[in-house]
Parts: structure tokens; C-alpha cells; sequence
């Protein structure tokens, strides 16, 4: 984002993994690698122990050779950061409670503590069987950059081994020896303002340590003779999509000193593939395979692999092996799906994307990994399952870049990536950000970056392009190298200049906008053809303040934050931004809550205002851009700023690092549901969005307006609708009425042709309508001249709501049902009602927890079936717990149903 300085479902298994929401990480045990050996293996290092070098002050020589002492060093996991390493064997406490970060826990984050280098000394075991073979160090990333040492050798110094995303492999073979080995890193300290590395800008504070640390990890690979690198299948998708060519590609490279015949045979696709290549000593030959010497290559009716909504995921394997005299040496793999990808630019100079030929609108949000990059992979598993019931298609990473894992998920369920590079600091020090000016050893780690990164994505059907600037696009002579290095990788994907409205000479026009806004606009602003309105792709949008629920603000901040947080809008809260950032203060948002719904009387009304607020801007941001992506002047993408957090904030997310969904979870999802009715707050329109690609026949709808008191001031009944996929359609308009209240609703109801319920959708709306002062908007912000007037909500009658609830069991699953019913001798609408499980009376939240609707509203007489899945865990009894706005709070056992098998 700007500044004006910078700035399938997942397994159950995994979801129980995960169910404490924060990353668990208790203190590790070390462990020495134990390699199985043979030829085309790979054993990661999975334990270090850690030290500050100005406590271990003996050099590399001595650190790794056997038998160094280590008393009060720290065993961590494989890839920990020095801070992460910390905070697993319990350094320090509660850092993610209020200041603690900063002032209290950690005394050292004024910068005494990670200034020096830290060693990472780690073991392994080669057997005796490998003898023969070659053996390999790689790294996939170091920061902000390593001495690499073994058994008492310098292997490379930290000038080759340099950067958060390059991958570096030494051969290390004539160093070690059969048995223990020892490894030892001697890394440098990070600061990205003079490294290509992390840079956290004023998302949350910066980590202590920046980072530094072999975050990606460190692998120990076993090869003969020729070592095959770098597996790619290109597919080409004729358009009618009746038949794809497959090229296979692979490096192979000779590391001894004599020539080698290598005999390299795979399958892919179910294809059988041979080629024999001489090799002469250390010689590197990129073998290839087309349908011009394999025709079975040439595929008819090929498994076409679709974004989520839109069709099926399916994926191929690629595995192939190499030989050398009859004995493997060894082998590779990879997965892949067969689909096409390709953008162009709108009329209006604005970027669109196609996959398989379709025009698709890119719904999508920001993705933080966890602020001390801890690997946690069923939390991500979990992450994802939340992207699919937020009905998103789509992730952008701004630098960051994840592992494997997180490309495999996105392949398997069908969220396109776009990827890219950070904004600011030394990324994007030529445009001022506030880093120092590249020299030709940065430029070298940048170029290392781009082919690493194109080498990890290339094989994903899910990554639909690389944006190589950020805020900025690069200056001309490194938007030429990026661009040249992802072609030399036959990187077939388009390449954007930035996120921002820039471009370059080797990619032409970005056809982005980052217009804003970061901070609080009413619903209204997204249906405005003026900055970050609903027209052209946005990518990254979204009205700021983003508050968690009560239960997690009372963890996260201090009883003082707490109250500052409802009374008074100008002090800093340490959870909302960087210091020097606007975002530092939730003013804005304050303001408009106060003036919109009233002045908050204590937190939890505080609370419960602003998830109205959330949801509601939320669920307007999505579907205004729903509403125009077939429209003359089209929305092609929307990226939601952000999707989570890197730790508990208050701004930017749709569900907080404690993933608990609240009002923003609640308000994308509705909007983002693949048939959906919707209201237009621009005209008054209520339009049907069908985000699928097949027709849909004999729909109907019910439109009704409510004055505050329940009664029905418009109503309408429309049926016989037909919807084309992939489109929108506009279904009425509601007129102008007399007699309204000040504080109205719009309820929508959808319903397929046998009556099944579709998308229901409630709007809470006001005569008096939000102004918006565009004379004097900013980078982040546009001001208001008028608030909307929803102060009556606080007049509302109390409303009585009947909840009923099971439970039953569904493999490692529990599945709460729970019924909603206002009965039609209630006073009022029941507004806003929100459904939580507790594990037990008086215990935890069962988190993650993917609902099939929530924050629900319902008048008297109307009633709603809410699901709850959630991972099963403990003996305890789940406990319905259902609040609202207008609904005393109260708590039910969710009786036990027969289990499901």
C-alpha cells in the first residue's frame, strides 16, 4: 500500500491443528538430520541451535567442527527467524499484547540485540551408502545473508548467499564424510532499508530482529554424477479448449570432472518419456520435450483446471529420473494443470484478466504471512478454507513470498496468486522510498530473486502473474532485467510493471489503480467513477479500520487501549499502525461511527457499531465492484487491503489473526456468494450477480422496503428469471417513497424456481444520505461533508430470538446446526444477530469455524438455519452463544445428533 513515504477445503486434521488460531509453537528440541541416502533425495534440516555472535565470539572454523560446545545456545526449528527461535524456547512473553513489543518485553528491540550476527550451527547424518555420490547444500532464502560453513570449511561467504528469496546450492561433497557433519551459518543482520529483504512498512511494527534468519530453510541434497534441476511442463490450450501441447523441460548439469552419458527418462501426464544427452565436465544442458519428438505429447481432451466457481482443479504429475551407467542419479518432480492465462487492457486503459479464455473479475485480498515469518502449515490450511468461504478467487502477495506449500493449496483449491515484489525501503529506493541506492551486488541478489521465484511459480496453475513493482514500477534497466530474466524461464504469464498506474518500457501499462482509499468511506464511495471507485482493477482498496470482537480486543490490548479505544479517537494505538503512519489513529473511523450510529457509550457499544460499520462497508466494496464487471466502463479487479494480518490489528483484515470471523468476514462473504442479490447505494437498483459460468433459469426474487418499525413500505415479487453466467443483471429499481423513516431497511430475497433459498441480503440505510467531499480527498482518504443518519438503530425495541441447536459428529468434524427464529409476536427486528461456539459454558471459541451465514437479521415471524463446522476436539460439550444487536446475549448446549460416519 501508499504512504506518503512508502506507504477444496482444508483437512480436518489440519483445522484441529490450528484451532488455537495463533500459531503454535512450543520450544523446540533439537534434533540431528538423518539422511537416508541414495541418489535424488532431499532431507531438510529441521533443527538448529542458535547463538548471538557476541556470545559465541570463536569463528566458523571452530562453531563447526564435531564437538563444539553449545551450552545455552537455543534449539529452534528448521526455519525460524532469531526472533521466532526466541519466542519458541520462551525468551519472551505476550509480545503480541499490547506495547509489549516494543517496550516491554522485548528491551533489546532498541536495537542492541540483533545488530551483530547470529550462528545457526545444525547436523546431519550422511550414511555410508553415499558414498559415491555428490552432496548438496541449498538454501532457499537467508536474511538478509549467510557465511556458510562446514565441518571447519568456509563453503561461501556471505556475498553469494545473499537475499530472502534467491536459492543457492553448493556442492559441498569433497567437506563432509560419512557420519555426523556439522553446518554452521554465520548470519548477517537485516535492515531493509539496505537489503533486498522483508519490509513490513506500517502494516505492523518491524520485527526486532528484521527477520534474519534461514526462513525458507535449508535442505541437504543426494545426487550422482548429473543432477536434474528445475522441472517445468509448459502447457499451450488450444481456445476451444479441446487439446493442449505439453512441453517438458528439465536442467540437467554434470557436477563431476569427467563426461557423462545420461539417459533421461519420466513420465508426464501419463506419457512416457526418454532422451539420452552427453554432458561434458560441469556442463549444464536444459533438456526439452515437445509434441515434435514425443506425439504423445499433443493431448486431446486434456483436464482443464479452472478458478475456483468456475470449474474443476485438476493436476498432473511430472516425474522424471536421470541415469547414469544403468544406476540412477537422479530425480525430479513436479505438478502441474493445464489452463490458460492472459490479460489485456480495457478500452479505458484498465487491466483484465482471462483464464481458459473467460474473462474473470479478480476478487481478491492482501496476504500477510505471520509477522516473525513462523512456518505453521495447517494454520494455512486453515487460512485457505477461510478464502473459499469468503467466496474470494483470488490472493496478491506484496513481497513476502511463500513456500511450496502455499502455491499447492492455491492449486488444489482453485485461489488464483499474484504475485509480486515489495513496495518501499531498498525494493524501491529509486522512487524515494527511503532505502539506499541499488549497487551491482543488489542487483545481482534481485536478478537471483526473479529467477528463483519464477522457477518456484512457473509449474502453478494457480499464479496468474508477476507484478514487478509494487507502489513503483522499477526503474528502465531493472524492469529490463526482470522482465528478461522471467522470459529466459519461459514464464508464459503476464508481466506487471506495478500495482500502481505506472508502467514501463518492457511491459507497457500497468492498467492498475491504487487510488485509495486505506482509511474510513461510507458504502456509498465505491459506486463513485472517481478514484478507487468500482471501474478498473484496484488493487488494493478498503475503508481501514478493521475491528475485532470484543473477546479478542480484551487479548490483544490493555485495559487502558481498551478505553481509548471507544473514548478517545486521537491517541495512537500501538495495534493499529506504525507510529508515523496516518493509520496510527483510528480518527477517521471514530468519527464517522459516532456520527452514523452514535457516540459509543462504552466498548462493547463500541464493538458492536463498528461490525455493523465493518459489514456493511465490506459487503458494499465487493458488490459495487460485482455490480459493474460487465459494465460499460468495467470492473476487472478489486483487492481488498487485506485479507489477515501479520498480528493482532485493528486495521485491515477480513478476519483477525486470532481467525475469528467477525462483521468484515460476514459482509465479503455475503457479497461474494456465486449467485447474489444485491442493492446499489448509486441508483437505487437491486441487481443479480451470477459469478459462475453456466446460465441460470427460473429464479425469484422478493424485494421489500421496512420502515424501522417492521412495517412494509415496498414490496415486490418477481419470478421467471433467467441469468446468464458470468454476469450481472440489473432487476428493478426501487422507486421513490414517501413516509420512510430516517433509518430504513432493504431486505432481498433470492430463491431458485422450486422455492429453495438462494441469497437473502438486509440493508440498513438512512433518507439522510453520506456526502462526500472529493475536492479534498487524499492519497488514503476521501472527507465527508454529511454522515448518513443510523442513530434510530439505537432506539430499537429489545427483540426475542429462539435459538435451537445440535450437534453431530462428521469424521474429526463437529457440525453445529443451529435454528434462528423471531416469533411474530416480537416487538422488533432481531438486528444483527451473531452465533459464536464455545467449547464447554465457559471455554474457548471453536476457531477456525466456517459458518454457512452469520450476523444475521430477522423479523417476526422469519426464521434461519446456520451451520458450523469446526474441528472436534476435548470432551466438552459445544455451547451455542448468540448476541445481536437489539438481543440479549445467550448461551445454549448444542445437543449431541448421531454421528456421521
Amino acid at each position: 500500500m501508499r504512504t506518503p513515504f512508502k506507504h477444496a477445503l482444508c483437512t480436518v486434521t489440519a483445522l484441529a491443528m490450528a484451532a488455537s488460531a495463533a500459531p503454535a509453537h512450543a520450544q523446540a528440541t533439537y534434533a540431528t538430520a538423518q539422511l537416508a541416502g541414495g541418489a535424488g533425495t532431499s532431507t531438510a534440516i529441521g533443527h538448529w541451535l542458535i547463538q548471538d555472535s557476541a556470545k559465541a565470539q570463536q569463528g566458523g572454523a571452530e562453531i563447526s567442527s564435531s564437538g563444539f560446545p553449545t551450552k545455552g545456545w537455543y534449539p529452534v526449528s528448521g526455519r525460524a527467524t532469531v526472533m521466532a527461535g526466541l519466542l519458541e524456547n520462551g525468551t519472551y512473553k505476550d509480545v503480541f499484547h499490547s506495547d509489549n513489543l516494543g517496550t516491554v518485553q522485548v528491551p533489546d528491540s532498541s536495537g542492541t540485540l540483533f545488530v551483530t550476527p547470529w550462528w545457526y550451527r545444525g547436523e546431519f547424518v550422511l550414511p555410508a551408502s553415499a558414498k559415491g555420490l555428490h552432496t548438496l547444500l541449498r538454501s532457499s532464502g537467508i536474511i538478509a545473508s549467510a557465511d556458510v560453513w562446514l565441518n571447519g570449511h568456509l563453503v561461501a561467504d556471505h556475498a553469494a548467499v545473499a537475499g530472502a528469496y534467491p536459492v543457492h546450492e553448493i556442492d559441498v561433497t569433497r567437506w563432509t564424510h560419512a557420519g555426523d557433519n556439522t553446518v554452521a551459518l554465520d548470519v548477517h543482520p537485516a535492515d531493509p532499508r539496505m537489503a533486498l529483504t522483508t519490509s513490513w512498512v506500517d502494516w505492523n511494527p518491524t520485527p526486532p530482529d528484521n527477520n534474519m534468519g534461514p526462513w525458507r530453510g535449508v535442505d541437504i541434497v543426494q545426487t550422482g554424477p548429473v543432477e536434474l534441476r528445475w522441472p517445468q511442463v509448459i502447457p499451450s490450450l488450444s481456445p476451444d479448449l479441446s487439446h493442449a501441447d505439453l512441453t517438458v523441460k528439465v536442467e540437467a548439469r554434470n557436477l563431476d570432472t569427467a563426461a557423462h552419458d545420461a539417459t533421461i527418462t519420466g513420465t508426464v501426464a501419463g506419457i512416457a518419456l526418454q532422451q539420452t544427452i552427453h554432458l561434458a565436465p560441469g556442463q549444464m544442458q536444459v533438456v526439452s520435450f515437445s509434441p515434435k519428438t514425443n506425439a504423445g505429447l499433443a493431448l486431446d481432451h486434456p483436464r482443464i483446471w479452472w478458478p475456483v466457481g468456475m470449474g474443476g482443479h485438476p493436476l498432473y504429475r511430472l516425474d522424471m529420473t536421470a541415469a547414469v551407467d544403468g544406476a540412477t542419479s537422479d530425480k525430479a518432480d513436479a505438478t502441474f494443470g493445464i489452463r490458460s492465462v492472459r490479460s489485456s487492457l480495457t478500452k479505458q486503459g484498465y487491466r483484465q484478466f482471462f483464464v481458459n479464455g473467460q474473462p474473470l473479475l479478480i476478487r481478491g485480498a492482501g496476504w500477510a504471512p505471520d509477522m516473525f515469518l513462523r512456518s505453521d502449515p495447517a494454520r494455512m490450511e486453515a487460512e485457505f478454507r477461510y478464502v473459499l468461504d469468503l467466496g474470494l478467487n483470488t490472493i496478491r502477495s506484496e513481497g513476502k513470498l511463500e513456500d511450496q506449500h502455499f502455491y499447492d493449496l492455491a492449486d488444489r483449491d482453485g485461489i488464483l496468486i499474484l504475485a509480486g515484489w515489495e513496495c518501499c525501503d531498498k525494493w524501491e529506493s529509486a522512487a524515494k522510498t527511503g532505502g539506499a541506492p541499488w549497487d551491482a551486488a543488489d542487483e545481482k541478489v534481485a536478478e537471483d530473486s526473479m529467477a528463483s521465484e519464477a522457477r518456484l511459480l512457473r509449474n502453478h496453475p494457480s499464479v496468474i502473474g508477476f507484478l514487478i513493482g509494487s507502489d513503483n514500477a522499477p526503474p528502465p534497466a531493472i524492469a529490463k532485467m526482470y522482465v528478461d530474466t522471467l522470459r529466459a524461464a519461459d514464464w508464459a504469464l503476464p508481466i506487471v510493471a506495478a500495482a500502481s498506474d505506472q508502467g514501463t518500457a518492457e511491459t507497457g501499462p500497468s492498467g492498475m489503480k491504487m487510488a485509495g482509499p486505506y482509511d474510513w468511506i461510507p458504502p456509498a464511495y465505491w459506486y463513485a467513477d472517481k478514484l478507487g471507485g468500482a471501474f478498473g482493477f484496484a488493487s488494493e482498496v478498503s475503508a481501514g479500520a478493521t475491528i475485532p470482537r470484543l473477546e479478542d480486543l480484551q487479548r490483544m490490548l490493555s485495559p487502558q487501549e481498551q478505553e481509548a479505544l471507544w473514548k478517545y479517537p486521537e491517541l495512537r494505538q500501538y495495534h493499529a499502525s506504525a507510529a508515523w503512519s496516518p493509520f496510527a489513529v483510528l480518527t477517521p473511523f471514530d468519527n464517522a461511527l459516532a456520527h452514523r450510529y452514535g457516540a459509543p457509550t462504552d466498548l462493547a457499544d463500541y464493538v458492536a457499531k463498528a461490525q455493523l460499520d465493518n459489514y456493511d462497508n465490506v459487503r458494499a466494496q465487493f458488490e459495487a465492484f460485482n455490480a459493474h464487471m460487465d459494465a460499460a466502463n468495467p470492473s476487472t479487479g478489486v483487492i481488498y487491503w487485506m485479507l489477515n494480518n501479520a498480528w493482532p490489528s485493528l486495521h485491515w483484515h477480513l478476519y483477525d489473526y486470532y481467525m475469528n470471523p467477525a462483521g468484515a468476514y460476514f459482509g465479503a462473504k455475503k457479497a461474494n456468494e456465486p449467485l447474489h442479490i444485491q442493492y446499489s447505494y448509486d441508483s437505487n437498483a437491486i441487481v443479480l450477480v451470477n459469478h459462475a459460468l453456466d446460465d441460470v433459469h427460473g429464479l425469484q426474487a422478493d424485494i421489500r422496503v421496512r420502515n424501522l418499525d417492521g412495517s412494509v413500505r415496498y414490496q415486490k415479487h418477481l419470478q421467471g428469471i433467467d441469468l446468464a453466467g458470468n454476469h450481472t443483471r440489473q432487476l428493478a429499481t426501487l422507486p421513490a417513497m414517501a413516509g420512510l423513516s430516517r433509518t430504513y431497511f432493504v431486505e432481498l430475497g433470492l430463491a431458485s424456481g422450486d422455492g429453495k433459498p438462494v441469497s437473502r441480503n438486509v440493508y440498513w440505510l438512512s433518507t439522510q444520505a453520506d456526502k462526500l467531499d472529493w475536492d479534498h480527498s487524499n492519497w488514503y482518504l476521501t472527507p465527508l461533508t454529511q454522515y448518513a443518519d443510523l442513530t434510530a438503530l439505537k432506539s430499537l425495541p429489545a427483540a426475542t430470538s429462539e435459538v435451537r441447536a445440535t450437534t453431530r459428529h462428521d469424521g474429526d468434524e463437529e457440525v453445529t446446526t443451529v435454528t434462528l427464529s423471531v416469533p411474530a409476536s416480537s416487538a422488533a427486528v432481531a438486528l444483527f444477530q451473531h452465533v459464536s461456539i464455545r467449547r464447554g459454558a465457559h471455554g474457548a471459541l471453536a476457531l477456525p469455524v466456517v459458518w454457512n451465514d452469520n450476523d444475521v437479521t430477522l423479523w417476526p415471524g422469519e426464521s434461519v438455519v446456520l451451520t458450523a463446522r469446526y474441528a472436534a476436539q476435548g470432551t466438552a460439550g459445544p455451547v451455542v452463544e448468540v448476541s445481536g444487536w437489539n438481543v440479549p446475549t445467550r448461551s445454549i448446549p448444542a445437543a449431541a445428533q448421531e454421528t456421521t460416519h
